[in-house]
């Protein structure tokens, strides 16, 4: 009987830890702005750099949460290793003020970068 509470209990500790995390995934959703007229993307460069910026201009890559020196030191090191023909995407919420963008985009240009795209949706899912 022991070994099956323990079995238990196990099971309810990995159920909570794996609700924690996906609730994190969940408040990392950005609400990008529409673009009806766009360009779609057909071909995305393998190197592509992908920056998301929260409503609250908070910054990441990979859903990791980075401060402006942080982000600086990762373009720097990028663009050593590739080159400042390195595309950078700005994906900021629909809320974002430009200011917080506008210091992603600083921070791209002091690295060197000057290709910078900015993330939209073309059209609403149906």
């Amino acid at each position: 009987m022991t070994p099956m509470i323990d079995v238990v209990f196990q099971l309810i500790i990995f159920f909570i830890v794996t609700v924690a995390q996906q609730q994190k995934e969940v408040e990392m959703e950005l609400r990008l702005a529409m673009a009806p007229d766009g360009k779609a993307v057909e071909r995305k460069d393998p190197r592509t750099i992908t920056v998301d910026v929260d409503e609250q201009g908070r910054i990441y890559i990979a859903r990791q949460r980075l401060s402006l020196q942080m982000l600086q030191n990762i373009l720097r090191g990028a663009v050593a290793r590739h080159g400042q023909t390195l595309p950078v995407v700005i994906r900021a919420d629909a809320g974002t003020r430009h200011e917080y963008v506008r210091r992603v985009m600083d921070v791209c240009s002091q690295a060197g970068l000057w290709k910078i795209k900015f993330a939209a949706i073309k059209e609403r899912a149906k």
